[in-house]
């Protein structure tokens, strides 16, 4: 991913707040041929002992994309908020129009979680993830005892130590402060979640360069 140095969101909570807030993510791994396979799934992050930590997921068994886990290269690509940013919210001549965002790359390698059981505890904790903010969480213990653990056949659960973040955070910081500002303000009068959630970004950013 091309990210210019002072588009680098280097702060460890801001990657894993993006995780967290937009977990389905973009998974991408190098297939035959370098051909990539892409699979669209939710992960979710957890720590561990390592620098990282580590993703979690599953994809059904009847999608190929698992055949490649521990083998190749692979991406998560969790993308977050973003807004079109007009020119004429800036103080600026001759300004063209661009896009902000906030991405996050987490670069690893799958390795397949083969034991039934161990492949129900990931199916158990992104359950529990999800359903945490819900008046009425549903757990798995609903479900007829054993009948859980027998659709784990259909499924190839996994887990993707994080090598490395590859992030970028685009807000205005390579335009002048006044200029930043009032695109912030701009989208933040606009409404909707991405504008609200990039113009709020935008004005912080703005604040602290002023």
């Amino acid at each position: 991913m091309y990210a210019p140095p002072m588009f680098d969101l280097s702060d460890a909570a801001a990657i894993r707040g993006i995780i967290r807030a937009h977990p389905f993510a973009t998974l991408v791994s190098t297939g035959d041929a370098g051909v990539p396979f892409v699979t669209h799934l939710p992960l979710i992050h957890i720590e561990d002992d390592s620098a990282n930590g580590h993703l979690l997921g599953h994809v059904a068994r009847a999608n190929p994309h698992w055949k490649l886990f521990g083998k190749a290269p692979t991406v998560a690509i969790f993308g977050s908020a973003n807004a079109y940013i007009s020119p004429s919210w800036y103080t600026s001549a001759d300004m063209v129009p661009t896009w902000n965002y906030q991405v996050v790359h987490a670069h690893g390698t799958p390795a397949i979680v083969a034991d039934d059981n161990a492949a129900l505890d990931v199916v158990v904790k992104l359950s529990a993830f999800f359903e945490a903010p819900l008046p009425k969480p549903w757990t798995i213990d609903k479900m007829t005892p054993g009948k859980a653990l027998g659709m784990m056949k259909g499924i190839v659960a996994f887990t993707m130590p994080v090598a490395r973040f590859a992030t970028k955070s685009k807000i205005g910081q390579n335009r002048t402060v006044a200029d930043q500002r009032g695109a912030a303000e701009a989208l933040l009068a606009l409404g909707g979640a991405g504008n609200t959630a990039i113009g709020a970004l935008m004005r912080k950013a703005a604040d602290a360069r002023d």
